[in-house]
């Protein structure tokens, strides 16, 4: 029996198998507003058979997001625009949704991937100034963030807190805290970006201290039966940056404020990351926190095949699989994983006749 298919939960969140689809930015949004493409990219992973679809990186306020073209939930016009999408999901599909709270700090005001992601100044047009734990550039060359001083820090808590009352009117299922890859919260974890000599920085402690406020805020704002949970970079892949040591102390304080499971990253904080890449190579991160922390843990990197995901479940690395790029070059990938695993998947009526007549991996 596929270990990978057994349903499992988030909080009081149940869920139908172990896959989950990772958010991914798209760059798609107009003034933070899901339009057309969120429509056809969100319709067309819903229908995918995974057990959680978390929505994309979503801006807490226009200054949060990574670049001009984020999704955010910062307005009544990006929350009109997302209700349009998710009513049309859900309309066609039984997946449980979560979204992805998120605040860029120093690496917001970008370009698009695709052309170049380099920092748009905030003299330019469509740039703005961004805001950090200290005012140190995350490269070489790029204007310096402001540092947050006691109002912003109140501000951004307070934008985290009114996006998740909006995530709560569109019934979202849960929330995920983007504390990894060199946003916001992860600047104020990591010493290689936080420089401060207050009580938000210096010691563990006191860097942790302000994305622990940030998810208490959340965490109020949500409803008590639904889940949020964090995403983090487990380590900065830098000497003297953020360590695996650090996010477990983090992963324990968060448990100890109700947060339903840890998804395991790592890396963005640092252009000089050395990350020795390979197949599941983040996975042991995942693996230690979920054995010293207990908590319900997604493991995320270069999982591609369907075999992979088994035994990192099967051998309890892992409690579910966080996929995002194997997800957009093969948006059936759970199918197939069925197909391979000898497991069953929910599918639309509409593609039944789909099954190859060797398989019976449709409900």
């Amino acid at each position: 029996m596929s270990q990978l298919f057994q349903p499992w939960q988030i909080g009081s969140l149940r869920l139908s198998n172990r896959i989950v689809i990772a958010p991914m930015c798209q760059y798609s949004a107009t003034d933070g507003t899901a339009g057309d493409w969120h429509l056809i990219h969100l319709g067309h992973l819903a229908l995918s058979g995974a057990g959680l679809l978390i929505i994309e990186a979503t801006g807490v306020s226009p200054q949060a997001r990574i670049s001009p073209q984020d999704l955010g939930l910062y307005s009544d016009e990006n929350e009109a625009g997302l209700a349009r999408v998710l009513q049309a999901v859900r309309a066609h599909s039984p997946i449980a949704i979560g979204i992805q709270l998120a605040h860029a700090g120093r690496k917001a005001s970008t370009k698009v991937p695709w052309e170049g992601g380099q920092q748009i100044r905030p003299d330019e047009p469509t740039g703005w100034q961004t805001e950090a734990p200290s005012a140190v550039p995350h490269a070489d060359g790029e204007v310096a963030p402001h540092a947050l001083d006691a109002a912003g820090l109140g501000r951004v808590k307070d934008d985290f807190a009114k996006s998740a009352r909006r995530a709560a009117r569109l019934g979202i299922d849960g929330i995920e805290i983007h504390a990894a890859h060199g946003y916001l919260l992860h600047q104020f974890l990591s010493p290689l970006a936080n420089h401060r000599q207050d009580q938000y920085g210096g010691s563990l402690e006191n860097r942790m201290r302000f994305p622990l406020e940030v998810f208490e805020a959340v965490r109020a704002a949500f409803p008590a039966d639904k889940p949020v949970w964090a995403r983090i970079s487990a380590v900065d892949w830098v000497p003297g940056g953020w360590d695996i040591e650090g996010s477990i102390a983090f992963t324990h304080a968060l448990k100890a404020l109700g947060c339903a499971a840890i998804h395991v990253s790592s890396g963005g904080v640092s252009p000089a990351q050395d990350i020795k890449l390979g197949p599941g190579y983040q996975v042991p991160h995942a693996q230690r926190i979920k054995a010293e922390v207990g908590l319900p843990t997604i493991a995320v990197g270069l999982i591609t095949e369907p075999e992979q995901a088994e035994a990192i479940v099967a051998r309890g690395e892992a409690d579910a699989i966080g996929l995002a790029r194997a997800m957009l070059y093969d948006p059936r990938w759970p199918w197939h994983a069925a197909a391979k695993l000898g497991a069953q998947i929910t599918a639309p009526p509409q593609y039944l006749r789909s099954q190859p007549s060797a398989s019976r991996i449709f409900r």
